[in-house]
């Protein structure tokens, strides 16, 4: 496996759109923008009274919004991260299991083939379930129509693979072998779990709620404190662009830490790449399907050191 090599440019990454919140927070800086412009247009005729408020409370209310959106930012990083962490143990598990199976189980290529396609097949599904999918065409390639059938129309999909992996350890193993060989296997539904968990528990509504509402009371009022620094022929433009530059940091981070609580749907931003991580899996445990012979060889040496 190659390793993951990510190019680094300032420039790049400042200017780049692709994996940016920019797009998908736009229309709401825009609006914020366009609030200004009237409060500004407001503020320039000289027949209205002044639109202005005192700078100070600001400073405290700034801090205090800063803090809410880096705890909201890592509250779902968190997860993210932890999303990323389990399924690094799915793939550490399924090749552990994959190389018991192998190693300590019968030289039978049929039903080698059969439980390391099992094994390449939970994760599979597993990536199915965590985005609500019962369409498995990984699985009909690896097991054929009638499994796959009968796996998509179960209730709980990664528990009725791992079903099947437990059967055909149970079958193949001996005793001591066969306990190692179930403990990565209920690893595998651990780690399910975990993702499980992430998935259902969101972050509390209440949360996001009250932050959002902060957020919004904040950049509605700033153009007034704008006003008190800046004289009246400088606001109509001056006032409009420099709320703009405030709400698009400040509304990205909110979106980024939206985005990040959720981190096995496609359609989020910087979701996990559980299509790469299926892939790397299917392609390593099938790797050991033909390690028979690799086997036979490496104890060759042992088996006629101990006949002399």
């Amino acid at each position: 496996m190659r390793p993951v090599k990510t190019p680094y440019s300032f420039w790049i990454d400042a200017l780049r759109l692709n994996g940016s919140a920019a797009w998908l927070v736009f229309p709401r800086v825009a609006m914020f923008g366009v609030w200004a412009l009237i409060l500004a247009l407001i503020h320039w005729n000289k027949k209205l009274p002044s639109l202005n408020i005192e700078v100070a409370p600001f400073e405290a209310a700034g801090a205090a919004l800063g803090l809410l959106l880096v705890l909201r930012t890592n509250a779902g990083y968190d997860r993210w991260w932890e999303g990323r962490k389990l399924w690094g143990g799915i793939t550490n598990a399924s090749r552990s299991l994959a190389i018991s199976a192998t190693a300590f189980g019968p030289d039978d290529p049929q039903w080698r083939g059969l439980v390391l396609r099992r094994i390449a097949a939970f994760a599979h599904v597993c990536r199915r379930s965590l985005r609500g999918q019962r369409d498995i065409p990984e699985v009909v390639e690896l097991l054929g129509p009638a499994e796959a059938r009968m796996i998509a129309e179960s209730d709980h999909m990664p528990t009725t693979v791992a079903r099947l992996i437990a059967i055909d350890v149970r079958a193949g193993l001996g005793d001591f072998a066969f306990l190692q060989a179930d403990a990565q296997r209920v690893a595998l539904i651990d780690y399910i779990g975990g993702c499980e968990r992430i998935l259902k528990s969101p972050l509390p509504l209440a949360y996001a709620i009250e932050v959002r509402r902060f957020i919004f009371l904040f950049l509605i009022t700033l153009p007034f404190v704008l006003f008190q620094q800046i004289d009246k022929s400088r606001a109509i433009w001056l006032a409009p662009l420099v709320t703009v530059l405030v709400a698009y940091p400040l509304l990205a981070i909110d979106k980024i830490g939206h985005e990040l609580q959720e981190p096995f749907f496609i359609y989020r931003l910087n979701h996990l790449s559980m299509d790469e991580f299926t892939s790397t899996i299917e392609r390593n445990v099938l790797a050991l399907e033909d390690s028979s012979s690799l086997d036979r060889d490496a104890a060759g040496p042992i088996h006629s050191r101990r006949g002399s």
